[in-house]
């Protein structure tokens, strides 16, 4: 998806899709992705992810079973496709 043509109502389509109801806490993560990715330019790894979260989130969302427990196909699955972001071509 070009970044220019997503927005909140496009993200809330694909989550319905996903059976996700997006909640304050999903909207948190996905705007954090989409920034790493805006500032990076590439889809950080989980690993990494983790990592740069712990700098702006609390320490109990920093883990993947927090993050599982909002997007349940995971990260790459669900977040990134969630917001906008393209497919990654890193297989993890």
């Amino acid at each position: 998806m070009k970044k220019q043509t997503w927005n909140i109502k496009i993200a809330q389509d694909i989550a319905k899709k996903e059976s996700i109801t997006l909640t304050p806490d999903h909207w948190e993560v996905i705007y954090f992705i989409r920034k790493c990715y805006t500032e990076f330019h590439v889809i950080p790894p989980n690993r990494m992810l983790l990592k740069l979260m712990k700098n702006f989130f609390t320490i109990e969302k920093c883990n993947n079973k927090y993050l599982l427990s909002l997007f349940p196909k995971g990260i790459r699955q669900q977040a990134n496709k969630i917001a906008g972001l393209p497919k990654s071509k890193i297989c993890l």
